[in-house]
């Protein structure tokens, strides 16, 4: 099963690429991908949109969070920032970057991409020290589910027959917590690989387009060691982390086994057919629940 998830990645990454906004453009300004631009797999841009990718080096000593909402936006913002504090996960990760003066995170919603939500913006400084991050949430984060193979967490609240609907405001809060899962992983990884990740990606795909879509070439085996894997590999590993996240605000907003289990057998489900390679993160934060029942989990 894992064979034909790399090979269906790798076939939607040849098929369908997107272009991440560059510094100072927004995505309306694009026309078309260019050689300078990064691409990733188009079931990922379907969430995140074209969404910022770019790095830059910079040194930002603000500090905090700064809320940059726009004023027809801050109710059903200040709704999904309520439900995203009332577990111990959100607010302790909202007090991290609240009080850390050496690190600003800016958040912000936007009409573009409005079921989506997107972090980029990241700015390191001479030393190599992640100093900012942006993240941008659509308008409309309180609605609709993204697929099951890149956001198996956040698919699992897709509401069945059998299942016990869950509203809107949770579903923003668990949006809001892949992103910050973004950020928690980015102030971890080695700056000078996740930018030149940024700089060799876009030369691996155009290489990838022009040379009969074989992964085999001398050249793209040499760039994949440099940058720890192939551009569809570095992007779901991302995302992974932005779920694990995203698991471990529901596994601390439902308490009770009756609803929690069905979303956690939901989420091994697709973890099983897309992500075996990564189970272990997620079985990590399953093993973690307070009732230590782990809901179908090995």
């Amino acid at each position: 099963m894992r064979s034909s998830h790399i090979a269906l990645t790798v076939a939607l990454v040849a098929s369908l690429s997107f272009a991440v906004t560059p510094v100072g453009r927004t995505a309306h300004e694009l026309d078309r991908p260019s050689a300078s631009e990064s691409f990733y797999p188009s079931l990922i841009a379907a969430y995140h949109g074209a969404g910022p990718l770019e790095t830059s080096s910079v040194d930002d000593r603000s500090g905090g969070i700064k809320e940059d909402i726009p004023s027809k936006y801050t109710g059903r913002y200040g709704q999904w920032k309520t439900e995203f504090l009332s577990t111990e996960a959100g607010r302790n990760q909202w007090a991290f970057y609240q009080s850390n003066p050496k690190f600003t995170l800016t958040i912000t919603v936007s009409r573009e991409n409005a079921e989506g939500a997107t972090t980029g913006k990241y700015k390191w400084n001479d030393a190599g020290e992640l100093v900012a991050a942006t993240i941008t949430l659509g308008a409309r984060i309180d609605q609709g589910y993204p697929n099951p193979i890149y956001f198996p967490v956040m698919n699992s609240l897709v509401p069945t027959e059998t299942s016990n609907r869950i509203d809107g405001e949770t579903l923003a809060a668990t949006k809001i917590a892949h992103e910050f899962g973004h950020v928690n992983r980015t102030v971890k990884v080695d700056s000078a690989v996740y930018q030149l990740q940024g700089q060799l990606i876009p030369q691996y795909n155009k290489i990838f387009l022009t040379n009969g879509r074989n992964e085999n070439d001398p050249r793209l085996i040499e760039m994949a060691q440099k940058i720890g894997g192939t551009p569809v590999q570095i992007w779901e590993d991302r995302e992974y982390w932005g779920e694990a996240n995203a698991m471990v605000y529901l596994r601390d907003r439902f308490t009770e086994e009756s609803m929690r289990c069905p979303l956690f057998s939901k989420i091994r489900h697709s973890v099983d057919l897309y992500a075996k390679n990564y189970e272990p993160r997620f079985l990590a934060i399953a093993r973690a629940t307070p009732s230590r029942k782990i809901c179908g989990w090995p």
